[in-house]
C-alpha cells in the first residue's frame, strides 16, 4: 500500500532524498512501519526499495484470500470441504507469483508452506463456524479522514452480530502476551473509528489469531480516540522528517527480520550484536 506519491521514483541511496509532496494518505500498517523505524520506512516510501514477502507474508496472504472467498458464498456452503477446494483453485496463482518463485524453495519446502498455510485455514475452522457468521462486508476499503489525516484502511471483515457490528481481523502470526495486546488493538481501533466516520456504528472488535485465540473488546471509546490520537501524531512526525530529510534508526530485535537490514549500518552492528552474524 503506498503512502506518499514522490515527484521521482527509484532514487540511488547516495543521491539526496527527492522532494516529496504532501502525504496522500496514512495506513495502519505505514504508520505501523515508522513508529518501529523511520529509517526503514524512509528506504520502502521514499527509495522506493523492494519490500520483498517472506514465507510468513506469504502464508497470511494466501489464507487471507482463501477466508475471504468463503466468505463470499452463502452462509450453508461454507464448509470445510470447500474452502479446500478454494485453496487448491488459488494456490497456482500464489506458487507462481513472483515472491513466492524469488524463494527458490524444493518441491519439499513448497509443499511445507502449502501444509502451514492449510493448517491455519483449519485452525480458523476449530475457533468459529462460518455458516454462523453473517456477513457485512468483507475486504472493506476506507477513504475517511481521522482527526486531518486522511485515512486509508482494508478490513477484512464486518459482520452483524445481536450486539451490533464487529470487526474482526485474521492473524497468522503468533498471538502477543497480554501485555502487548492493546498496542496490537490500534490497527482495528482505527478500523472502528473510520467506519463511525463513514456512519457505521461499530459495537466489538476482534483481532483472530488462527491457531491461538481471539483478543475481542467491546467498543471503548476512550481506545479509539487515543489510537486516532497516536495515528495523527504519527502523521505529524512524518511530516518533520520529510521536511528535515532526517530518518533515525531504531535497532532492535526487528533488524533481524528487516528487508532492509543489508543497506543499514546500523541495523547490521544490531544484528552482529545480538545473533553474532552478518545482515
Amino acid at each position: 500500500m503506498s503512502l506518499t506519491e514522490p515527484v521521482q521514483t527509484g532514487p540511488v541511496l547516495d543521491q539526496p532524498m527527492p522532494q516529496l509532496e504532501v502525504l496522500q494518505y496514512l495506513s495502519p500498517s505505514s504508520a505501523s512501519t515508522f513508529r518501529q523505524c523511520p529509517q526503514r520506512w524512509k528506504y520502502r516510501y521514499v527509495d522506493r526499495l523492494a519490500d520483498p514477502k517472506g514465507i510468513p507474508a506469504i502464508v497470511g496472504t494466501f489464507v487471507h484470500r482463501v477466508l475471504e472467498d468463503l466468505m463470499v458464498l452463502e452462509q450453508g456452503e461454507r464448509t470445510i470441504e470447500v474452502a479446500q477446494k478454494i485453496a487448491g483453485r488459488l494456490w497456482p496463482e500464489v506458487s507462481s507469483d513472483g515472491d513466492f518463485r524469488a524463494l527458490e524453495l524444493d518441491d519439499r519446502d513448497e509443499r511445507g508452506v502449502r501444509w502451514k498455510s492449510w493448517g491455519l485455514i483449519e485452525d480458523y475452522f476449530a475457533m468459529e463456524d462460518p455458516t454462523s457468521v453473517e456477513v457485512a462486508e468483507r475486504e472493506q476499503r476506507l477513504e475517511v479522514t481521522l482527526e486531518g489525516v486522511p485515512f486509508v484502511g482494508v478490513v477484512d471483515r464486518t459482520e452483524h452480530t445481536a450486539e451490533g457490528l464487529l470487526i474482526t481481523d485474521y492473524k497468522t502470526g503468533r498471538a502477543p502476551a497480554a501485555r502487548y495486546e492493546a498496542g496490537r488493538l490500534d490497527q482495528v481501533w482505527l478500523y472502528a473509528a473510520a467506519l463511525g466516520a463513514a456512519g457505521q456504528d461499530v459495537s466489538r472488535v476482534r483481532l483472530m489469531y488462527l491457531g491461538s485465540r481471539n483478543i475481542e473488546k467491546p467498543i471503548d471509546a476512550e481506545a479509539v480516540a487515543g489510537a486516532v490520537g497516536q495515528h495523527r501524531t504519527t502523521w505529524d512526525d512524518i511530516g518533520v522528517a520529510i521536511d528535515a530529510e532526517m530518518f533515525p534508526v531504531k535497532p532492535g530485535p526487528l533488524c533481524n527480520w528487516c528487508p532492509y537490514s543489508a543497506q543499514c549500518p546500523q541495523g547490521q552492528l544490531e544484528i552482529e550484536r545480538r545473533y553474532g552474524r552478518s545482515a
